[in-house]
């Protein structure tokens, strides 16, 4: 694999534009061609990041350039869809969180990736963050180590708040009214209401969802649900309490999401920003109590002015060389999705 590998887009709307083209433009590959249905705005993205080729659809693009990987924003619900076409090429795809709408559709999916040779790298940014990858080996060191005892508890909070941080500013749009787009299979096991809750929880919280697992590297499985909807608790493998608060309260102009990893003698916290914030990296603060004579400490690295989408495009496009492992593969998707089914049952008896 060369360098600099060859870029193809698939849609470049919001999410396409201000969290994955923007950053892709600045880093060390080739954005050879976009395919986007709204035909003004797509030359019109194609004219502002100089990119030779757009086309009306993915399968056009496919069939006239030659491409090292794909990076196809497309709404969840439409990944069954898109996905077998886009895999037949054999080049690794980023998609958006989560894998699918439902349980059914990522287990097929799984299989076509499996097939297909190839991987599907699904966009937890959260875990690109540099502060989130800093967190994540130190919690990782300490485990090995056992400097602070074992790990005892995880909590996420993750209220709702100002997730765009003006990320939305540049964003170009011509005004081409947007195509019926066909979506996947709705799930048979849920009503529309099931199926209603089911996409609105997957939609907001499944980054946390994901996250917890990665940060206590240990699969677990829901244990309760309050009937507000804030609350989520688990039981993971390797013995640790965890819980999910969602949204128990709210900002307007601000995020405040909140990762926190216990053990017996300290804790590492992370703090992250805005999804969309723009070369703004978290936060993290390591506490150690030895309780010995030695006084606790507390510690804070500063870290590079890179946000989590960059470090996201970045992370792919290394994985893309064959340098690492995808953040998050089709397989481990699947697993959220399971979570959030498995939260649903106990939240509403469905």
């Amino acid at each position: 694999m060369e360098a600099r590998p060859r870029i193809g887009f698939v849609g470049v709307g919001s999410m396409g534009q201000m969290a994955h083209l923007r950053n892709y433009a600045v880093l060390p590959c080739e954005i050879v061609a976009l395919a986007e249905l709204r035909e003004k705005t797509g030359r019109a993205v194609a004219e502002r990041y100089r990119i030779p080729r757009c086309y009306a659809s993915a399968a056009e693009m496919l069939e006239k350039e030659k491409l090292d990987a794909l990076v196809a924003s497309q709404p969840f619900t439409r990944h069954g869809v898109v996905l077998d076409e886009l895999l037949a090429a054999g080049i690794p795809v980023l998609i958006e969180k989560p894998l699918a709408a439902s349980v059914a559709t990522a287990r097929r999916l799984v299989q076509a990736v499996d097939r297909s040779g190839t991987f599907v790298m699904v966009g937890y940014h959260k875990r690109s963050d540099p502060a989130t990858m800093y967190a994540k080996e130190r919690i990782d060191e300490l485990v090995a180590s056992g400097e602070l005892g074992r790990m005892t508890y995880a909590r996420i909070l993750m209220p709702a708040g100002d997730w765009i941080a003006s990320g939305f500013d540049e964003l170009l749009s011509e005004g081409d009214p947007a195509s019926h787009l066909e979506s996947d299979p709705p799930d048979p096991d849920l009503d529309d209401q099931g199926r209603e809750q089911y996409i609105t929880f997957v939609n907001y919280y499944i980054h946390q969802v994901n996250l917890l697992r990665h940060l206590i590297g240990s699969p677990y499985r829901p244990v309760f649900a309050d009937r507000a909807g804030k609350l989520l608790v688990a039981e993971a493998e390797n013995g640790v309490t965890a819980t999910i608060e969602m949204s128990p309260y709210r900002t307007t102009i601000d995020w405040q999401e909140q990762a926190l990893v216990c053990f017996e003698r300290g804790w590492v916290r992370l703090d992250l920003p805005a999804p969309l914030a723009h070369n703004r990296p978290g936060r993290v603060t390591i506490y150690r109590d030895p309780g010995t004579d030695a006084l606790p400490m507390e510690e804070s690295p500063t870290l590079p002015w890179t946000h989590a989408m960059r470090q996201q495009a970045a992370n792919f496009l290394a994985a893309v060389r064959g340098e690492r492992e995808p953040m998050t593969g089709a397989a481990e998707a699947l697993e959220d999705l399971v979570v959030a089914r498995e939260y649903l049952r106990l939240h509403t008896g469905t």
